[in-house]
């Protein structure tokens, strides 16, 4: 039995190898990418499209208001923000009005839903926005992302290409409040989330979207049926850049990676969204997410400590929770801070060794049940990705 257990442990610290080198080999082309990106936006005359952005809203969140003023701060000569929520009162379009006074030379409009017909709120006021905005690159971020004034130029660039039909953007996490909890969430998004975006770039191309930040041709998104495609799903981003994909369009990761600010700062609530994302992820890629478990370093690596010692070869345990390590960090210096710059040292180093070691567990836990906890709601996936209500 301790044998079959080390030969597990030695399986999986392979497969696991062989996603990282996957990963590292795939960060030269993207960092050439980003390269020719900032020449290009260095060159005369810019590519700058007026853009509609859209920011759908529910609620106010820690330092929401710090989050938007990023967005009316753009180095951008034409553009507008629409906001839209369920309610007039929401808290959230509160705010963005507060701000948006400061900044009267930037259109803005503020909507409202009401009582959205789909299982996915978001879509109603995406459609909403959709019919009011007054230009043809409509740029969608959620209200948990803060951005650098050169946001826009980098997003409206790929554009430039006919061919492109939506973008999307890497992300860094940024813990709001600190904790250990957000802290752990946040080196996941920046490593674990960022590396399979660049493997799965590398072997199948680009053919999903990011949600803390999607940008599309006006025309694409009503050729693909418009945002009520997404309606009953929970992985809409996914939805959203697969249908580009499917009408022959290319969708491209941005070289803009942008900060994504992790809000669950108690440890049952980030426990609960990291389940959920996992849950999802098992229904909008099946395939994908079974061997996402051989993805993972650390629980391998103390597997094989254990067996190893109790085996009475100490050496060969400690060589392989070494192993382990050392291919975890690795995968922390070249895609959390290389790739998205994340520039917190403790989080990359320290912390995402254990953040490896718990995504085990969670991916053991998408399996659990089909049932997930969303703004307050209970909702059951469906095969394919799409949720009914509970």
């Amino acid at each position: 039995m301790l044998y079959a257990l080390l030969a597990l442990a030695v399986f999986g610290l392979i497969t696991s190898a062989v996603f990282a080198g996957m990963t590292l080999a795939a960060i030269p082309r993207y960092i050439r990418e980003r390269r020719d990106a900032f020449q290009a936006l260095e060159r005369e005359p810019a590519f700058t499209p007026p853009l509609t952005l859209l920011k759908p809203l529910h609620g106010d969140e820690p330092k929401l208001e710090a989050h938007l003023t990023t967005f009316f701060e753009q180095d951008y000569p034409a553009y507008e923000i629409l906001f839209c929520a369920r309610s007039a009162d929401d808290a959230g379009l509160a705010v963005a009005r507060r701000v948006a006074a400061r900044y009267p030379e930037i259109p803005a409009q503020f909507l409202s839903t009401g009582e959205p017909p789909y299982i996915n709120a978001k879509v109603s006021s995406m459609e909403l926005m959709e019919r009011h905005a007054a230009y043809d690159i409509l740029v969608i971020s959620d209200s948990d992302v803060r951005v650098g004034t050169g946001y826009l130029r980098s997003v409206a660039l790929p554009f430039s290409d006919p061919g492109v039909g939506g973008i999307t953007c890497p992300y860094r996490g940024v813990a709001a409040e600190g904790g250990l909890w957000a802290r752990l969430e946040a080196v996941g998004m920046s490593v674990e989330m960022t590396a399979g975006v660049l493997v799965a770039r590398s072997l199948e191309g680009m053919q999903f979207t990011l949600g803390p930040t999607m940008a599309f041709r006006r025309d694409t998104i009503r050729r693909m049926g418009g945002f009520r495609v997404t309606a009953d799903y929970c992985a809409d981003d996914f939805v959203l850049g697969n249908e580009t994909f499917k009408l022959g369009q290319r969708v491209v990761l941005s070289h803009q990676a942008i900060d994504h600010i992790v809000i669950n700062s108690s440890f049952w609530q980030s426990m609960l969204h990291q389940v959920r994302w996992m849950k999802s992820t098992r229904f909008s890629r099946p395939k994908g997410h079974f061997g996402t478990c051989l993805t993972f370093a650390m629980p391998f690596a103390l597997l094989g400590l254990c067996s190893a010692t109790a085996l009475h070869h100490w050496k060969t345990g400690i060589g392989l929770l070494v192993f382990g390590l050392l291919s975890r960090l690795a995968l922390a210096i070249a895609v959390g801070n290389w790739v998205v710059g994340d520039s917190n040292w403790f989080n990359l180093l320290i912390l995402y060794p254990i953040r490896d070691l718990m995504g085990l567990f969670f991916w053991a836990a998408s399996y659990t049940s089909s049932r997930i906890w969303w703004r307050g709601r209970r909702f059951q996936l469906l095969p394919g990705g799409k949720m009914r209500p509970i």
